[in-house]
């Protein structure tokens, strides 16, 4: 009988992560001439630290970097070992970093789903559930930022060991070889620190996933594993060495010593940014590189939007009490936002990059609603899942298409910076980057109109400043371009190429510097 069941499991895990990766494959196939874009420049292409042996990438942080990020900095180096700058071979690792994550997602789903308080409620469908899942999350449009832009690899890296870290823990749990997933679990925790910081939750996620749907109680928890997650905890410690290896920068990115964003301002934008998150979760459309998001100064203006968090704040309160299962899922959606949608300012407040993880949370919830729903509503087994299968095919071809159209706007940097200045226009370092890239293109007097908007915007612009005096330059114009060089030069005064620049500048105009 083993002999005959075994193949039989075989089949079953076989074709739904077949279908995974068809869905996952069919929506990023257009993604591999996607060119390095922003900071994939000082990070991939410009970084000599890539050029180095790959143990030694481990002791040099790249210029520029808001933390030291060993793990993801060793995967761009091997990259670069096996195919230099070719473009293609970094997509292809992104691709499959998306796909292993999005089978894990399959995988802890129907196990969660398969254990002793669930199964009841859920076993027999389980595998069907975890599968919609899945292949929403692998399809959803809103991952393009973490999986089409290169150096967004911490993000969807970091999800792939924050998935693996929860699978392990529930393997162990739940079979025999306890041991075996026990040092995955921790390893993977581990390698998940010196990847992003965002894994700082993971030893609490995969605490409160164990006392919600494996333990009795705390005690129990820990008492039966308390081994395990003194495990866990320790790899806190690799990543508050890679927070304190951290080089010291003029212009931080993150930190309460930021100028322009104080810890309670910030706090009063984030409700604002997390219901955009959400919205975007639900409905994905338009999608934004860059939000240059504006900072909420006055708790009046934070209400609106205080009030709609508090109530799913709420909302997950009263679930964990009285449906845990559920309430887990709000729970992970709200911790995993915890580092970046808090009171710890970061420079900005809002990227789509960071809904990866919290992405697989709304999507579980919205299937395991929708299937209550038809529940409810169809009392034929056979129809509702005939309803469910249709309804889940349509939606993944659905998110699969706006995918493969959002990829449209990678193809270059003139075409996704426009599209930015389009939705934000208000962004100053939209507008600046599109210069360059006009720029770069060849178009110096458009680019120079982009220069000069986001200047207006935002007149301590160092980097716009600075692109308007090369762009002056390059066209033979070095009277115009001294101006904002010198005004570039006084709010950078130790950066080098601003100050090559301007002598640049004044040794053309024949002016004497002052």
């Amino acid at each position: 009988m083993a002999d005959r069941r075994r193949p039989r499991a075989l089949t079953e895990t076989l074709w739904p992560a077949l279908l995974i990766l068809a869905a996952g494959l069919w929506a990023y196939h257009n993604s591999f001439s996607v060119p390095f874009l922003l900071d994939d420049e000082p990070f991939i292409v410009d970084n000599p630290h890539l050029r180095s042996p790959l143990t030694a990438v481990a002791l040099l942080p790249p210029r520029g970097d808001s933390s030291w990020r060993p793990v993801l900095m060793l995967s761009l180096a091997a990259n670069y070992a096996l195919g230099g700058l070719d473009v293609r071979g970094y997509h292809a690792v992104n691709l499959a970093i998306h796909l292993l994550a999005a089978l894990l997602l399959y995988g802890l789903v129907r196990r969660t789903l398969g254990t002793i308080r669930l199964r009841a409620r859920y076993g027999a469908h389980a595998p069907w559930l975890a599968l919609a899942a899945a292949l929403l999350w692998v399809a959803h449009p809103l991952n393009t930022q973490s999986v089409s832009y290169v150096v967004q690899r911490g993000e969807s890296l970091a999800g792939l060991w924050y998935l693996l870290t929860l699978y392990g823990l529930v393997c162990m749990a739940t079979t025999k070889r306890w041991r075996r997933w026990a040092a995955v679990s921790i390893a993977a925790c581990a390698l998940g620190m010196g990847t992003k910081p965002v894994m700082a939750t993971a030893p609490l996620m995969a605490a409160a996933y164990d006392r919600i749907f494996l333990a009795r109680n705390w005690r129990d928890l820990f008492r039966r594993r308390r081994w395990f997650y003194t495990g866990l905890a320790s790899t806190w410690l690799l990543l508050a060495v890679c927070l304190l290896r951290t080089p010291a920068t003029d212009d931080p990115t993150s930190g309460f010593h930021l100028a322009r964003i104080s810890p309670l301002t910030y706090a009063l934008t984030q409700p604002g940014v997390i219901l955009h998150y959400l919205r975007l979760a639900l409905w994905p459309h338009p999608l934004c590189f860059d939000y240059g998001w504006p900072v909420i100064e006055r708790l009046r203006d934070a209400l609106p939007s205080l009030w709609g968090l508090a109530a799913l704040l709420g909302a997950t309160g009263w679930a964990l009490r009285r449906r845990p299962s559920l309430g887990f899922l709000g729970l992970w959606f709200f911790l995993v936002l915890l580092p970046t949608s808090s009171v710890i300012p970061l420079a900005d407040p809002a990227f789509e990059y960071r809904m990866y993880l919290p992405l697989a949370a709304v999507v579980t919830l919205a299937v395991l609603g929708v299937w209550h729903g038809f529940e409810r509503t169809v009392s034929a087994p056979p129809t509702r899942r005939t309803l469910g299968v249709g309804l889940t095919t349509l939606a993944v071809g659905s998110l699969v298409w706006v995918t493969v159209c959002r990829h449209a706007d990678y193809y270059s940097a003139i075409s996704l910076w426009s599209q930015t200045v389009c939705l934000r226009p208000q962004n100053a370092r939209a507008h600046s980057n599109l210069g360059v890239a006009l720029a770069e293109a060849g178009y110096l007097n458009v680019a120079g109109a982009r220069f000069i908007r986001a200047i207006e915007l935002q007149p301590r612009s160092v980097d716009a400043l600075y692109n308007l005096g090369l762009a002056r330059l390059r066209q033979s114009r070095p009277q115009e371009a001294v101006q904002p060089l010198e005004e570039a030069a006084r709010l950078a005064p130790h950066d080098a190429e601003v100050q090559f620049a301007l002598s640049r500048a004044l040794t053309q105009d024949r002016r004497p510097p002052k």
